[in-house]
């Protein structure tokens, strides 16, 4: 139909986790979690599919992820590595169209 407008939008589901993963094999397959660690105040700020399998996601306590899971896996945020992977996504939406917003690191929105 002519004159329709077309808009996208990606969520990147358990983004900084799975970037750990895709970085890091040896996490590959094990629940983990990005965020504070358990035995400091802290908060999960993305959970694996592993970790989400015990009930964990963001936004969860760490001293609550833990309790779920015991050999849950912590790791610090890598904003740097997030960023660039996001820019390199957001590239593909601008191949496509001029019109696109970034809204956080892990979401961007476009239309056609």
């Amino acid at each position: 139909m002519t004159g329709q407008r077309k808009v996208i939008h990606v969520d990147l589901d358990a983004y900084f986790a799975s970037v750990e993963q895709r970085d890091y094999p040896h996490y590959r397959g094990k629940p983990l979690v990005v965020g504070g660690f358990s035995n400091k105040r802290g908060a999960v700020a993305a959970a694996s599919y592993e970790a989400r399998q015990y009930g964990i996601h963001s936004a969860m306590p760490s001293r609550t992820a833990v309790q779920r899971c015991p050999h849950l896996i912590f790791v610090k945020p890598r904003f740097e590595g997030y960023r660039a992977i996001s820019e390199q996504i957001r590239s593909i939406f601008y191949r496509y169209t001029d019109l696109v917003e970034p809204l956080a690191l892990d979401e961007v929105s476009g239309c056609d």
